[in-house]
């Protein structure tokens, strides 16, 4: 007499099967997005009357990105890798040049008056530029301020700007040297350019 076929028990294979998911789950890598970390100003007030603000020229450094990813400073074209430097000059304005920002005396709450740039980097950049193009702008300019936070900070508190834990000592760094980057609306400069040939 033949014996009769066990049954397979189905249970421990789900049981397999749910571990074999969770571990492909957990080991798996994502490609994530590359970005910016900036915080937004905040939404004025509504009822606020928008003052008129005269700005000196020489207070604006004008950084261009063509659709073709060339880059200009001030008018003159440039490569990625002197960026950084032009534009720490730009904030700085060691030797006091009239062509670079002017310097207002501001008493900083916890430290005592000190010469602010008044300058503004502005960002302008084609329809037609490259995410990676603008990305890499955007670094070099973010890298410029950092490393000029870092330096102030070293020469007052001991340590870059970064490894302070005391609050007052960051927002001092922070009014001393202020992040000024504006952008404006990408345009379809290179577009027109094509156009008119």
């Amino acid at each position: 007499m033949a014996k009769p076929a066990g049954e397979i028990n189905a249970g421990s294979m789900a049981d397999i099967a749910f571990l074999m998911l969770i571990f492909f789950l957990v080991t798996t890598t994502m490609d994530v997005d590359a970005g910016l970390q900036r915080r937004l100003p905040e939404m004025p007030d509504e009822n606020q009357q928008q003052e008129k603000v005269e700005i000196n020229r020489r207070n604006i450094l004008v950084v261009m990105i063509n659709l073709n990813d060339r880059i200009s400073a001030g008018g003159q074209p440039i490569d990625i890798s002197q960026l950084k430097d032009k534009v720490k000059e730009f904030i700085l304005n060691p030797v006091d040049n009239p062509n670079l920002p002017e310097r207002e005396i501001k008493e900083i709450e916890n430290f005592g008056p000190f010469p602010v740039s008044k300058g503004v980097v502005s960002l302008q950049n084609d329809r037609g530029t490259s995410y990676d193009a603008y990305l890499r702008v955007q670094n070099e300019l973010v890298k410029a301020y950092n490393e000029v936070r870092d330096d102030f900070s070293m020469r007052h508190f001991g340590k870059v700007y970064i490894a302070l834990t005391d609050e007052a000592q960051q927002k001092v760094v922070r009014d001393c040297i202020p992040s000024n980057i504006s952008e404006a609306e990408p345009k379809d400069i290179g577009g027109q350019q094509q156009k008119r040939r």
